[in-house]
Parts: C-alpha cells; structure tokens; sequence
C-alpha cells in the first residue's frame, strides 16, 4: 500500500507543468511573433509602396484630364486643390477628393519645364530615404 500511494503522489505532482517549461514555451512564441512581425512588414511597406504608385497615377490622369479641358495645368499657387473644384464641364471635379498618401502626408505638386511632378516623400516626410522613407514621383511610373 505504501508504493500505492508515492506513485500516485509523483503522479499528482506531475500533471502541472514547471516554471522552466512554461518558460521555455513563452521564449519560443515569443520568438516565432518576432519572425512573423518582421515577415508581416516587409509586406505592409510594399503595399505602402504600391498604393503610392497607384494614387499617384490617378494625379497623373486627373491633371492631363484638366489639361484637356482647361488648356494648361494648374499652377503651383492653385495646386493639386483646383482638380476637387467643380468646372463648368467637371460639375463633380476632376477627383472628388484629394488623395494624402499612405503615411498621412499630403501630395505635393510642382510644375516643371516639361509639364509638372506629383511627388510622395515617404514615412519620412524628408526629401531622400531608403526603404519605406524612399520618395516616389510621377516621374518614376514611366520607369516602373
């Protein structure tokens, strides 16, 4: 009877698991969330990147649209805001609103010696960068 009841009282003991073990387990997620974030946000700056592109092509068709109506592009003091106001043959706009990028930043317009630049800054909202941080203009969709 004496054997009986240690068995059962190591078999009682054991059925929880030990700090180490629980601890082990908590490193090991841990490490696994880690690599998925990092996987993840590869991903979220790509479609950062290409969500930028694709809004800026939009731009590019709104201004050549005034372009055809008008007879010019907008000029920097009336800016990228002129293509929301209504025309006589644009009753709506030439967009219905003006499109900030994925960061939040608004999109910036200049005209140029050959027509005119719509341009994103990036995370950063700095001229420059790598990565995310990287610019993005007009210029580049004829590239890509």
């Amino acid at each position: 009877m004496f054997c009986d009841s240690s068995v059962t009282k190591r078999s009682q003991r054991r059925r929880a698991f030990s700090l180490v073990e629980l601890i082990v387990v908590m490193v090991i997620l841990g490490m696994l969330a880690g690599l998925v974030a990092i996987r993840t946000r590869g991903y979220l700056v790509n479609s950062r990147q290409n969500a930028v592109k694709a809004e800026i092509a939009t731009i590019v068709k709104a201004l050549d649209t005034f372009r055809l109506d008008q007879g010019r592009f907008p000029s920097d003091d009336e800016g990228l805001e002129v293509l929301t106001e209504p025309t006589p043959t644009w009753e709506e706009g030439f967009l219905s609103k003006l499109p900030v990028d994925p960061w939040k930043n608004p999109y910036l317009y200049f005209v140029t010696d050959d027509g005119f630049e719509v341009l994103s800054l990036g995370a950063d909202g700095r001229e420059g960068g790598q990565g995310e941080d990287a610019d993005f203009s007009s210029a580049m969709l004829d590239a890509s």
